[in-house]
């Protein structure tokens, strides 16, 4: 399959890339290199990525209409996953255009070339935080009171609601997914773990947010891999496909579209400071911790239903923190400090 992936220099993109093209498929690959953290890092993915025959690489920002089109018109995908996005939750306090012009002028640059040239399937990145400020947990795609808190998740669901439009208007076959806390190797320098570990061997103080009291459902790397690439060979079905039956009550399917929005989460949120002490016995090392309160923007916790994943691909992500964050400490002795 020729696939074409969205920011292929990014944390997910690098690793969903390196996935397809070791099973022999051709990526194309846009990214556009911004410096929201250390681009050596970024450029150090692609340089992988580059070992493999089968990948193309395109530089430039989805901002870029013209471009983007001239890449499906080359390229010819077949499937397109865009993960490209603006990420940061307290960023966007600071710099909230680079996520409308990243965001949404992006996604809506990508719809318009699946429109103009069809692929089998669309799939798009959205995030746990569009949850906002709802209670309710775990949370489930069929909630209907989401109300986002920061404009990066805002930008996020904007783009499930124009991808549903699209799918509706055009018939492409889409499926949205919101990710949970993902971290592992070659992850982003601004997450907490990543900074966690650097400080800690530093010597430094680390910040623990809400006294430690934060639950988040993190997801191991390898694990929102594996669901990515079963949720690709799980296309949604047009309305007509499904023969009058109505979808099960946990599902998301559209009716009026081919289209399904679902969560990438384990169901197994954990405290934040249970989180820091599997990096302090993964690195062998007691962190200085320094208590402070929520900041603006951030959520208290995040906990997925994985039921809808289970459901449509028969897998949820399930490596624990035991596992995924000694993988994380052993890739950062040896590639970072």
């Amino acid at each position: 399959m020729r696939y074409l992936v969205t920011g292929t220099a990014g944390f997910i993109g690098f690793h969903l890339a390196r996935r397809l093209l070791r099973e022999g498929h051709e990526v194309v690959g846009i990214d556009g290199l911004t410096t929201y953290y250390d681009v050596l890092l970024k450029q150090r993915r692609l340089a992988i990525l580059q070992e493999f025959p089968g990948f193309s690489p395109y530089e430039f920002m989805l901002e870029d209409e013209a471009a983007v089109i001239r890449v499906f018109e080359e390229t010819k995908p077949e499937i397109v996953v865009h993960l490209a996005a603006q990420a940061g939750v307290r960023y966007s306090i600071e710099n909230p255009r680079a996520y409308i012009n990243a965001n949404v002028v992006g996604t809506f640059n990508v719809l318009e070339a699946c429109r103009f040239h069809p692929v089998k399937h669309l799939v798009l990145a959205s995030t746990s935080s569009a949850y906002g400020a709802n209670e309710k947990t775990p949370f489930e795609e069929t909630d209907k009171s989401i109300h986002p808190i920061t404009l990066y998740a805002a930008t996020k669901t904007s783009t499930e609601l124009m991808a549903h439009c699209y799918a509706h208007l055009f018939a492409i076959p889409t499926t949205a997914f919101r990710f949970f806390t993902v971290y592992g190797p070659w992850g982003r320098p601004d997450m907490a773990y990543y900074i966690f570990a650097r400080k800690i061997l530093a010597g430094e103080p680390i910040e623990i947010f809400n006294n430690g009291e934060s639950y988040r459902d993190f997801t191991y790397i390898d694990d929102l891999v594996e669901s990515i690439v079963r949720l690709v060979a799980a296309p949604p079905a047009f309305p007509a496909d499904r023969s009058g039956e109505p979808a099960p009550a946990i599902d998301t399917l559209s009716p009026v579209a081919p289209y399904r929005m679902v969560n990438i989460g384990g169901g197994h949120p954990v405290k934040l400071m249970d989180f820091v002490e599997e990096i302090e016995t993964a690195l062998g090392v007691t962190a200085q911790k320094v208590l402070k309160p929520l900041p603006p923007g951030d959520v208290v916790g995040t906990y997925a239903s994985a039921e809808l994943l289970q459901h449509v691909i028969g897998y949820k992500p399930d490596t624990p923190l035991s596992v995924g964050i000694p993988a994380f400490v052993e890739w950062y002795r040896a590639h970072v400090n």
